[in-house]
């Protein structure tokens, strides 16, 4: 499987903020910076930092003037997540729809870049930090459910490539256990954690495990019981 094993892709950027339709240019360049002030606080002091009265302050903003631009909290968390998502969102989408790589090579990359990415200070402070909310908060566990639910949405389509012959619940299935799998490295080789000089090792053996699961499995190893994947 060594030629699986390919260089990683390009970093995922921070963030990728959409333009709010007849937006002015200072507009969306405000809605960025408080944008970028609310990851940093997350990032540095976790979410319950994350005041809005805080966020104005770092960018210089009465919160009056604040709440022109992101009325509520929940107004400023929705956008937030969705810059982060959409980040990836489109590095995933170029990776996806590379037609001069076989699926397998694809898939590879793709689960290379989300290994890598886990290394980073923002990844390794910012999902847990959620993934701890979304425990007591629902708004968060909603939004927490949508950003991975988009996220997996590339792999199931590489997936549905490499194994036409399986259900697509298979499919759906087969892309939950890869995404687990991998976030699941954050508490031991994530940025600062005790395992991180063992990433490199830790994405070749994911990434030839992951190769071989979905080339090889077959229909009958699934589970005949029900799959609830709107839950996950």
């Amino acid at each position: 499987m060594k030629q699986f094993l390919a260089p990683s892709p390009t970093e995922i950027p921070d963030l990728v903020i959409p333009e709010r339709e007849g937006g002015y240019a200072k507009g969306q360049e405000m809605r960025e910076q408080i944008l970028r002030a609310a990851l940093i606080l997350l990032i540095e002091e976790g979410y319950r930092a994350m005041s809005m009265r805080r966020v104005a302050a770092m960018c210089g903003l009465k919160f009056g003037n604040l709440t022109y631009y992101y009325p509520s909290r929940e107004d400023l968390v929705r956008d937030l997540l969705e810059s982060v998502v959409r980040a990836y969102e489109i590095v995933f989408e170029t990776i996806k729809g590379d037609a001069g790589l076989p699926p397998e090579r694809r898939l590879a990359k793709l689960c290379r870049i989300i290994l890598e990415d886990i290394r980073t200070k923002k990844t390794t402070r910012i999902f847990p930090e959620l993934w701890a909310l979304s425990n007591h908060d629902r708004f968060v566990q909603e939004r927490v459910n949508e950003l991975y639910a988009r996220a997996r949405a590339s792999f199931v389509e590489i997936i549905s490539e490499i194994r036409p012959d399986l259900q697509p619940e298979h499919h759906q299935v087969l892309a939950l256990f890869l995404s687990a799998s991998m976030e699941g490295t954050t508490i031991f080789a994530g940025h600062g954690k005790p395992f991180e000089p063992h990433m490199p090792w830790l994405e070749n053996l994911a990434i030839k495990s992951f190769i071989d699961l979905v080339s090889t499995i077959r229909p009958e190893e699934f589970d005949d019981g029900p799959l609830c994947l709107n839950r996950a």
